[in-house]
């Protein structure tokens, strides 16, 4: 009779048949320790030198200003800018987007008027005097009303949120020409914002 042997007449126990069967695997088989270490310095391994070393930290630079560039043109929220980022600023770009804005015309009619100062004639003075002065009322009337709006919406959509730094944002961005904002307009001009 041997003690602490299995008789070689007994089929295999079932707790063997049962553990290939199992279904809630991880579906593969674990890892040696060997193997596990080796796999973990080679994530880990240092670069030899400082120009690989400073080669590495340009070359994960580059990706993440890649990922912050394509976040730009496509609005998505998680790889823009700290001070872009978040569902409140969101709503203040979309607002500004979806009207017209005084504020972004001045750049050209300051050119226009700019071009007009070197005309001589009488006409082009008071022309000239007449559109400063209607640009620049225009301008503040209309950066006004752009503040108390977003302020009256943000109260009332964001009512718990932090809306710090919202209204230079929003004024920041009508003075841009529309093509030229980063990030891109999302929304159609005179569009409703949800």
């Amino acid at each position: 009779m041997p003690l602490f042997r299995r008789s070689s007449h007994q089929p295999a126990a079932p707790e063997d048949q049962a553990e290939s069967t199992d279904p809630s695997g991880k579906g593969r088989a674990t890892p040696k320790r060997k193997e596990a270490e080796a796999a973990r310095k080679a994530r880990v391994k240092p670069p030899r030198t400082r120009k690989e070393a400073a080669k590495v930290v340009r070359q994960k630079r580059y990706e993440e200003r890649t990922k912050m560039r394509e976040a730009m043109d496509t609005g998505d929220d998680r790889y823009l800018p700290a001070r872009d980022r978040g569902k409140v600023r969101g709503f203040v770009r979309n607002f500004v987007d979806a009207r017209y804005n005084v504020a972004e015309f001045l750049l050209p009619l300051l050119v226009v008027i700019l071009l007009l100062s070197f005309l001589q004639t009488e006409w082009a003075v008071f022309t000239l005097f007449g559109l400063w002065i209607v640009t620049i009322i225009g301008t503040l009337l209309d950066t006004i009303y752009l503040i108390l709006r977003v302020r009256r919406e943000l109260k009332q959509r964001f009512p718990d949120e932090s809306t710090r730094g919202c209204m230079p944002y929003a004024v920041l961005r009508s003075t841009q020409l529309r093509r030229f904002r980063m990030p891109k307009p999302q929304v159609k001009r005179g569009e409703k914002i949800a």
